[in-house]
Order: C-alpha cells, then sequence, then structure tokens
C-alpha cells in the first residue's frame, strides 16, 4: 500500500502568516517518512465538513508548484481538479510546467466540479451537470493532445482550439487520476480514458464502486487490472494508528493500492505525518 498526504486543512496552530514556512517543513516531514505522493484540494473557500467557509484555504496550482520547489522525490498533484475553474489548455500548460518544473513528479487528479457556493460566491460560471461531464471529458482529451506529438487543432462541441503546440513537453507521462464514485458517467470516463481512480472511503470500503467500475472496463474493452484503484479517508484528533491500520488493510484486501489521507482538526501537522507514518509501518 503507498500513502499519499492529502492536505485539506490549512488552519495551522502557527497562524495564517506563517503558512509558507509550516506547509515547506510539513511536506519536507512528509516525504523524511516515507510518504509517496503530496496532494491539494481544488477549492477556494473551505469545506464545510472540513472546517467553516472562512478558515483558510490556497490555491491549488500555486500551492502545487509552492510545493515542488520544497520536495525532490514526492508524486504530486492536484487531488480532484474542478474542470468548471480553468480552460482546458491552461489547465495542460499548467500541469507540463509543473512536471518540468519538478523534474517529471507532477500528475493531474480531476473531475466535473460540484461547489456551486463557490462558483456563486466568486463568480465562476457553473453549469448544469450534464455539461460539466462533456466539459470534462473535452478537457481530458484536450490534455492528451497537448501532452503528445500531435500539435492539430481539436475541434469540440464546447472548446475549439486552432493549434495545440505545448513546449516544452512533459518529462515524464502525467498520470491521470479521475475523482469521484458516479457510476454512470464518472466511471465510465475511467475506464475509457484515466491511469487511476479516486474513490471515497468515508462511509467504507466502496466495493460496489469497484464493481461498476470493472464492467465499464468490459464494455470498453480495458484491462480492469491497469486502472490503478486508490481511495481517500480522513482521519481527527481522536484517530489511532491501529484503527486507521484496519480500515488500511480492508482497502488493501478489496484491491486499493493507494490510500490519500487527510486530516480534519489537527491543527499541528506534523501529527499528521507521524500518524500516516505509523499506519504504514503496520500495513
Amino acid at each position: 500500500m503507498q500513502f499519499g498526504l492529502h492536505i485539506a486543512d490549512f488552519t495551522f496552530d502557527s497562524g495564517p502568516a506563517q503558512l509558507g514556512p509550516t506547509l515547506a517543513r510539513h511536506v519536507r516531514h512528509a516525504e523524511d517518512a516515507g510518504i509517496q505522493r503530496i496532494t491539494v484540494m481544488d477549492h477556494f473557500w473551505q469545506l464545510p465538513g472540513i472546517g467553516p467557509v472562512e478558515h483558510e484555504m490556497l490555491e491549488a496550482y500555486a500551492t502545487l508548484g509552492f510545493l515542488a520547489a520544497h520536495t525532490q522525490k514526492a508524486m504530486l498533484h492536484v487531488l480532484v481538479t474542478g474542470v468548471i475553474y480553468r480552460h482546458p489548455a491552461l489547465l495542460a500548460k499548467q500541469v507540463s510546467t509543473l512536471n518540468v518544473l519538478s523534474g517529471g513528479r507532477v500528475g493531474l487528479g480531476i473531475g466535473a466540479g460540484w461547489n456551486e457556493q463557490e462558483c456563486v460566491g466568486l463568480g465562476f460560471p457553473f453549469s448544469p451537470v450534464a455539461q460539466r461531464f462533456v466539459e470534462l471529458e473535452e478537457t481530458i482529451q484536450i490534455c492528451q493532445q497537448m501532452w503528445s506529438d500531435s500539435e492539430e487543432p481539436y475541434d469540440g462541441a464546447i472548446w475549439q482550439l486552432g493549434r495545440t503546440l505545448n513546449s516544452p513537453q512533459n518529462v515524464t507521462k502525467p498520470m491521470l487520476m479521475i475523482g469521484g464514485g458516479g457510476e454512470k458517467k464518472t466511471l465510465k470516463l475511467v475506464a475509457q480514458y484515466a491511469d487511476a481512480c479516486n474513490l471515497s472511503a468515508l462511509a467504507g470500503v466502496p466495493t460496489g464502486k469497484l464493481d461498476v467500475l470493472r464492467a465499464h472496463c468490459d464494455d470498453v474493452g480495458r484491462d480492469y487490472d491497469t486502472v490503478e484503484k486508490t481511495a481517500m479517508i480522513g482521519v481527527n484528533p481522536e484517530s489511532t494508528v491501529d484503527g486507521v491500520a484496519d480500515q488500511v488493510r480492508a482497502l488493501g484486501e478489496a484491491g486499493f493500492t493507494t490510500t490519500y489521507v487527510f486530516s480534519v482538526g489537527i491543527r499541528q501537522p506534523e501529527k499528521v505525518v507521524d500518524l500516516i507514518a505509523g499506519v504504514a509501518g503496520r500495513v
């Protein structure tokens, strides 16, 4: 089992003015502890399930560039980029820029987006769900084309690109992860395009979602075993190494190979890393 540190809560005891140094120490500590992946959320306000919306939240891709400068080994990505926030060519360029500058360590996690509250508050367009899934598929196609040798135009239902030039090109092929467990659309897109899925395990092991993914893979002629299965779990100040290790073992038995761990209410970031490291030592 590999482990990812998913940084979803930036409200630390050190305070907002010290976020830069605290975050740099946090990710260096994670690497030193053997954590293989580090991710951030793509939100502009804190999520109500984690804290008040007024709590600190950093823009995802600016933060990812900061993390790239303060790490050396870990794979980095935004866990689930909201397709509604960026033009697909800009997103493809952001990822490939970070991939080059990090020595090939940056990938793309992406999804259809869902946070209408943020969009209304900050003025981002919030399309109906059916259109957001068209945007998601076209964004994936544009990214894949820009990351290939092709400079041909792209003519989609939503976006038209006259020349898909991207230089410099990625150092390594960015991992493409699609986040979400929607059975009709999201998991079908995983089977069609993705290197990995990311499913919530907050309510238990999502074995039923894996069954649906397998069926979609069969439908499109994809080898189910070529899709990396990743899950997301949460920890809080009451979490114990033994309890989290039990969760992770259950995920491993179901076929998951990577667990992304985020924290709620742990204001000393070193405690999160130490907890993950302790779990890794048990599984």
